[in-house]
């Protein structure tokens, strides 16, 4: 008997949740932030996913936010022309950064000193967070609305993914571009994973994993439906994925099958990311929810008990687990 994936459901936002992001392990756990269109983006207990507090100020949908590695600081881009720098710790708004348009993806470097920004009005900005009102570099290139700006390679490059249908490899101290992919059809996601320097891209159906330095393509795999996002894990032996049929796809990293497909969120996903430990992977969508979903199903952690076979009645409906199928965090 197959044991059942139970998410655990975290709710509070009010509109789509189109982006989120964990932080790296600290000493205190680690933390999860979500991007809502309700201009409101939240931060939770990363394990668990309990509400720790509501980043207030944005006027408009927020569309990106991340966390820097030890969760000290947060920042968000919207839809109000501004990107926003947060204390993580006590949701104090530390900065808030004017753009000529809607503002969609933020990024900062390891040391937490300079914010990368991007969005409509298709340029990269690099602010200096020690000195924020000087004016920010602008890099130039993208013809369309850019979607997601990382840094990469010990950030002395950035990769940027845009509406005009490439993904670029920019180097940091000249601002030229080193590299560029062109796709037939928009780049719905792009994912870096530092730890192998693989580059993760999703557009239409596809899953596609590319060397990150050399952007040299390693592998695609097509998925059942359209896909908006997609995770690598930590030990790269599996990732996921998620998109416009509602469900949650896990497939080997090797051998390109799919494992399972689970289906919880009750409108598309838009955002999907594995913790830093690898133990879940969260996922946000047009529900308004976010769901966190255990990697290796039965296993104790976070909210999740495990309860062994001969727990169990012999009954296929026994629950589980000792909480509802729904559990609210």
């Amino acid at each position: 008997m197959a044991m059942r994936q139970t998410p655990l459901t975290c709710s509070g936002h009010t509109r789509p949740v189109v982006d989120l992001a964990f932080s790296g392990i600290t000493p205190f756990g680690y933390f999860l932030i979500s991007a809502c269109k309700d201009g409101k983006p939240m931060l939770r207990q990363g394990d668990t996913g309990d509400w720790i507090g509501t980043f207030l100020g944005h006027k408009g949908a927020v569309w990106g936010a991340t966390l820097n590695t030890d969760a000290t600081k947060a920042a968000t881009a919207a839809a109000d022309f501004t990107a926003k720098v947060w204390d993580a710790v006590s949701g104090d708004e530390v900065l808030t950064l004017a753009h000529k348009h809607i503002v969609k993806t933020v990024n900062f470097t390891k040391d937490s000193n300079f914010l990368l920004t991007a969005g409509n009005d298709k340029l990269l900005r690099i602010y200096d967070l020690s000195s924020p009102e000087a004016a920010p570099q602008e890099i130039a290139g993208h013809t369309s609305a850019i979607k997601k700006a990382l840094w990469c390679n010990d950030d002395k490059q950035i990769l940027s993914a845009a509406d005009d249908k490439t993904i670029r490899l920019w180097d940091r101290s000249s601002t030229e571009v080193v590299k560029t992919l062109t796709f037939e059809t928009s780049v719905s996601s792009m994912e870096y994973v530092a730890d192998g320097e693989i580059l993760v891209i999703t557009y239409g159906k596809t899953i596609a994993f590319y060397d990150a330095l050399s952007l040299d393509l390693i592998k695609t795999v097509e998925a059942p439906a359209p896909i908006n996002s997609a995770s690598l894990h930590p030990d790269k032996d599996f990732f996921v994925a998620g998109g416009e049929d509602f469900k949650l796809y896990k497939f080997d990293y090797s051998t390109k099958e799919e494992l399972e497909s689970y289906k919880g969120h009750f409108g598309p996903v838009h955002c999907v990311r594995f913790s830093p430990d690898g133990e879940l992977y969260a996922s946000g969508s047009e529900d308004g929810t976010l769901r966190l979903w255990q990697t290796a199903v039965g296993k104790t952690y976070g909210l999740w008990k495990c309860v062994l076979p001969e727990d169990l009645g012999t009954e296929n409906s026994e629950p589980l687990y000792n909480s509802p199928p729904e559990i609210k965090a």
